[in-house]
């Protein structure tokens, strides 16, 4: 009887241990799925959310119709842009955070070449519309000093004159 006690006390342990293991197993890849699925949507958001790394014009100007404005008229691309920034920024749920504007950089697209903190954008500007778009337009880096946040405080459009119409904003990046 004891005999018989002890070998159903060990398949009893056996049965038990075996329900703990296959418990694990299951729990195991019930982890492993959600982690995947976790890690899938994080990676799709990242892309598809965001507005700001992967944002594309809305429209290209017509490179037919833009006026190239040399390096020596940058007084006229700092008075347009008393006008420009101020349409492209003091919109949204915070606008009196952008109403205060420095300029950091201001050049026209080609002279960004071999300038390491301003050479992807001329990049970005060519593959978005063009090099004939790029190459008549200008690349506005900016701070806004009232907005705390390091890359909410940093701001980049892309600006260009058309023939008789003046300066616009084809791009804003940040």
């Amino acid at each position: 009887m004891t005999k018989f006690i002890i070998a159903s006390l060990f398949s009893f342990i056996y049965a038990i241990l075996t329900i703990i293991l296959s418990v694990g197993k299951i729990m195991k890849e019930v982890i492993d799925l959600i982690t995947r699925y976790i890690g899938i949507y994080l990676l799709v958001s990242l892309f598809v959310s965001s507005n700001h790394t992967y944002a594309q014009p809305t429209e290209c100007p017509d490179p037919d119709t833009l006026e190239a404005v040399p390096i020596e008229k940058i007084h006229e691309v700092e008075k347009a842009l008393r006008i420009l920034v101020p349409i492209a920024y003091e919109v949204g749920e915070f606008p009196e955070l952008y109403s205060e504007w420095k300029v950091v950089s201001l050049k026209p697209f080609p002279q960004t070449v071999g300038k390491k903190e301003d050479q992807d954008y001329y990049g970005m500007a060519k593959n978005f519309c063009g090099k004939e778009v790029a190459d008549q337009s200008w690349l506005v880096r900016l701070h806004f000093p009232k907005v705390k946040a390091a890359s909410g405080s940093q701001g980049q459009i892309f600006v260009a004159k058309k023939e008789g119409r003046g300066w616009s904003v084809w791009f804003k990046y940040h």
